[in-house]
């Protein structure tokens, strides 16, 4: 048995339009094993959640305060890529 399990896992919770100003964070219930960012028309939403109800589109994870920011999407992939090619033929 984790911490996690023991004491209930602890997640990032807001609704705001900047990932990075989530700093209150909660203990889950229970019944809630996963943290969750949801992006949805430019407003981000953090919080506990059941695994069963992770879907498409929202991203979960099972560590604490593991939802802190969202993956990287894909401008900055293909910012990456790009500076990774650029290099090559300088």
């Amino acid at each position: 048995m984790t911490l996690s399990t023991a004491c209930g896992l602890r997640c990032y919770s807001c609704v705001t339009s900047d990932s990075h100003s989530c700093k209150n964070y909660v203990t889950c219930p229970p019944v809630f094993d996963r943290c969750f960012t949801l992006d949805k028309l430019n407003l981000i939403t953090k919080g506990c959640q059941s695994s069963i109800a992770c879907i498409g589109g929202m991203e979960c994870c099972s560590k604490d305060l593991c939802n802190s920011t969202g993956a990287a999407g894909p401008s900055i992939v293909l910012l990456l890529a790009s500076s990774a090619i650029i290099t090559l033929f300088l």
